[in-house]
């Protein structure tokens, strides 16, 4: 097997990686062939114009392209990839870029294929919900635009205002609901993708029943653009809340988030949209790093804090059902401390202490970032691993995450970008989490920066078949090489 990722090297730029000797490079001819597809607006090879495709958000995945493709229509998609095919040109399809394991980034100089001007809403039934939609559109847009029919988009992300809802499904982003609404395998009901040889596979059905054969879409949903281009989505829009209550707790140990977890299923049923949770480091860097202050200002920094949020349609008690568990938490003695937002505007601000901790991470240094799946009752428990295990090498390590889907966010940061910290990290927490039955990635997926890690969460006998699924669908391999899976 194929080795392309090196340890010594820098861990996630060309320099750690070998060029795959099978693509072609990239040439005038292909320049003039591309552009007279994309028309010359579509075309960008200015290093100038192409180094924002070339990195992700968190700085740390940094590559380079030799061009950016922006087609407007499906039809260019497949003429783009019947070009590359042809000619061997690896091709990275990219939507908003917001990813966090480099899934995004081309390493060497791939064609970067950005489906950003593919943005069109086909169509929007306000009596079923059911969206059609190009891949290019942005998540926060096309909330607004459902808003109008009472109806909202089935996922929520902090990057909301950037991520696009092709780049969404390709990597089956989870978010802060999904404790609510489920995952993107269960609202998607049908794609249209382009194979990598430009054949354009249609299975955009609207129909929220078809049992007819294999449910093909499947493949593509967190494939992460391995298999196929997702040019236009068509999903099952959720009713759109009336009555949103945020509280914000603070707990004395982890076990009691749990707990306060466990009785917000069985108390709120309906009603409960999100559960999340922070560590007291978390809270002490976007206070320190951000100026956004501690709800409870005057007393101690607790060790966890849990965010939770109902939400009900017109009528609904799901406002008193929320006063009522607090209460009844108090009286159990399973938080120290709680605030319930009194309007919108607190609502905002008691989220923003949790979807702004990566941003305050990024401030406080170079920052390794983990996204886990672990059973609930062990979650925590590799975070304090992971301090005693680096010890004063690490600046800061913190956790936070979904208590609702059993999703950690593990982070430590440095000063700099520390490989003796790196190493003191890998490949322990992922044996770790191997250990306990755990996924390396929980909604993230795999990118660059775990492609060589996923035999810790599957069989030798999964991975063949992902193998053989690839080959299959892209001969060649041209779709995002170097990702997901180690020989690609």
């Amino acid at each position: 097997m194929k080795k392309f990722f090196s340890r010594s090297a820098s861990r996630f730029s060309a320099a750690a990686f070998q060029r795959s000797a099978k693509f072609a490079k990239f040439t005038e001819f292909d320049a003039r062939e591309l552009s007279r597809i994309v028309g010359p607006n579509g075309i960008l090879t200015d290093p100038n114009d192409t180094t924002p495709y070339s990195t992700d958000w968190t700085r740390q995945f940094q590559g380079a392209t030799a061009a950016v493709l922006k087609p407007k229509s499906t039809a260019e998609v497949a003429a783009i990839l019947r070009h590359c095919n042809d000619r061997n040109l690896a091709v990275v399809p990219q939507g908003g870029n917001t990813g966090l394991v480099g899934g995004g980034v081309p390493l060497f100089d791939e064609i970067v294929l950005s489906t950003s001007r593919m943005n069109e809403i086909r169509a929007i039934d306000a009596t079923t919900g059911i969206v059609v939609c190009e891949a290019g559109c942005v998540l926060e847009r096309l909330d607004a635009r459902l808003a109008e029919h009472g109806y909202a988009a089935p996922v929520d992300l902090g990057s909301r205002g950037s991520c696009q809802i092709g780049g969404n499904v390709a990597t089956n982003a989870g978010g802060t609901r999904l404790v609510r609404y489920g995952s993107l395998r269960g609202t998607v009901l049908g794609l249209e993708v382009v194979k990598a040889d430009g054949t354009v596979l249609d299975f955009m059905t609207s129909l929220r029943k078809d049992n007819t054969g294999f449910d093909l879409k499947q493949l593509f949903i967190g494939s992460e653009g391995t298999l196929g281009v997702i040019t236009g989505v068509s999903f099952l829009a959720v009713q759109r809340s009336v009555t949103v209550d945020v509280a914000y707790l603070a707990c004395s140990s982890f076990n009691d988030a749990i707990e306060v977890y466990r009785r917000s299923r069985r108390r709120l049923g309906e009603v409960l949209s999100a559960c999340e949770f922070m560590d007291g480091e978390a809270m002490r860097l976007v206070n320190t790093h951000l100026g956004l202050e501690n709800p409870f200002l005057g007393r101690p920094n607790y060790p966890f804090y849990v965010l939770v949020e109902t939400a009900g349609s017109a009528g609904s008690n799901s406002s008193s059902q929320l006063e009522t568990f607090l209460e009844d938490l108090f009286e159990e003695k399973l938080v120290c401390d709680g605030i319930l937002a009194a309007d919108g505007r607190q609502a905002t601000a008691l989220w923003a202490l949790r979807e702004r901790i990566a941003e305050a991470l990024r401030i406080d240094g170079y920052v390794h970032k983990y996204d886990l799946s672990l059973p609930l009752s062990q979650l925590y428990e590799l975070v304090e691993a992971m301090r005693k295990r680096t010890g004063g090498i690490a600046k800061s390590v913190v956790g936070y995450g979904h208590l609702g889907d059993g999703n950690l966010h593990l982070n430590l940061t440095s000063d700099e970008n520390s490989e003796q910290l790196a190493n003191v990290i890998e490949p322990f927490v992922y044996e770790w989490t191997a250990s306990r039955r755990g996924s390396v990635s929980a909604e993230h997926g795999l990118g660059l920066m775990k492609a060589h890690c996923i035999s810790y969460s599957k069989s030798p006998e999964a991975i063949q078949m992902m193998m053989d699924l690839k080959r299959m669908l892209d001969p060649k391999g041209i779709l995002n090489p170097y990702k997901t899976l180690p020989m690609y």
